[in-house]
Formats: C-alpha cells, structure tokens, sequence
C-alpha cells in the first residue's frame, strides 16, 4: 500500500491544478497538513494531521488514512501508526549522517523528511515535510480581525454586498497566509490584509478560516462560522 502512495503522490505532482478558487472551502481538498511540532532532535516525535473540507459539510481535522516516507528512502522505518495517529520518530545522528550523504547535505544539516498522506480512500493525497536534528514550533495565530473587530465565539455576521476587511498580525515576509471562505467571495486571499464579499449570487452562510505557515514547515489554522445578512 505504501508504494502505491508513492505513485499516487508522483502522479498527483502532474496534475493540474483544482477548478475552484484556492480560497474555496466548498470543495473536497485538503487545506493543510500539519506535523507538531514540525521539527525535532533525535528520540523526539512528531504527529501528523490535516485540515479538510468536505464539499456540503464543512471542515474537519483528521490524521491520513496512510502516510509514506517518500524521502530519504533511508529513513522510511521513522514513520509508523501509533493509537491511529502517524507519528515520526526522530533517528540518532548516526542516521541523520547517512541521510545527509543520501540527500547530498552539508553535515549538521537538518534532514528533510517528506511523508507523504492520503484521504478519502486515496483520493486526496499530499506531502509534509518535517525537519529532523532541528527544533522549531508551530506559529501562533494572533491579531485577527474582521470588519475591524476581532471575532468572537458565535458566528461572525457580515453584510452584504460590502467590502468587509480582513486581517492577520503576520509579516509578509516572514509568514504566507491564506484565508479562505465559503460563504461570499475571497479578495487578496494570500495577504495579511485581505477582504470578503458577499454578492448576490453568493452563498451567505459557511465557514470564514485563516492558516498561517512559516519557513520552518510551522503551519497553524483557525476557523469561524460566518453569515451575511
């Protein structure tokens, strides 16, 4: 089954991309994929999940239904399925040695492992790297606001056919956003300062989220309801 996650991933790479806008929440996909933490030393672990969305019904967080090690092909044994969550167990530096001269990486280097998953009985595929002899976290998100407020714990309520401005305390620079909707339509979607409208062909009820990853492989995700009235 594994190898033929692999030839899934490869032929996954040669695809075209979706239709839907990347903003779409209403559609099959999978958003993101997450390792926490996204990087660690020797004997650490790392757990790998996603956040989905479902064409009709909304998001849902949920580990692969199978994962792969695509690379280094030395380090496939690291990945394993532990209370039905796939975990990764970082190696010694003895491995980590070998899986630099693999990759052909300067020593000391921190080892990219590529796993790759699947959904929906293998109908949605994706890879996630995790650093190995690293440390990092997964980014926080902070300082969100919608039409100038920050969203509480009910649904958020927006009007129609108006601009209503979204953001993110993230620097550009440092950080790549992306929000996304399926209620109303999505405009500057992968900024910190975005905006949503909600036109009259639109629909006008859904789920308003934001992810927010980093350059250490650090992803994180949060979501809302919203409706346009």
């Amino acid at each position: 089954m594994r190898n033929a996650l692999a030839v899934a991933l490869v032929a996954m790479a040669a695809c075209a991309g979706d239709l839907d806008p990347p903003w779409q929440l209403d559609h099959d996909r999978i958003i993101a994929v997450r390792a926490t933490p996204p990087a660690i030393t020797a004997g650490q672990t790392a757990t790998i999940d996603a956040l989905l969305a479902h064409k009709g019904s909304g998001t849902s967080m949920a580990a692969p239904e199978l994962a792969t090690v695509v690379s280094p092909a030395g380090l496939a044994d690291v990945l394993s399925i532990r209370a039905g969550n796939w975990v990764v167990t970082a190696p010694g530096e003895d491995r980590l040695a070998a899986a630099r001269s693999e990759l052909q990486l300067a020593p000391g280097a921190p080892v990219p492992l590529a796993v790759g998953v699947s959904y929906a009985n293998r109908t949605l595929f994706a890879t996630k790297t995790i650093a190995l002899g690293a440390t990092a976290d997964n980014p926080r998100i902070a300082g969100v606001t919608v039409d100038g407020k920050p969203p509480g714990d009910t649904a958020i309520v927006v009007g129609k056919l108006v601009k209503v401005p979204l953001a993110i305390d993230a620097d550009d620079a440092v950080f790549d956003v992306a929000w996304l909707t399926s209620c109303g339509t999505m405009h500057d979607f992968d900024l910190p300062q975005a905006y949503l409208k909600v036109e009259t062909d639109d629909p006008d009820a859904g789920e308003l989220g934001v992810v927010l990853r980093d350059a250490h492989g650090g992803v994180a995700w949060q979501l809302w309801s919203i409706r346009a009235e």
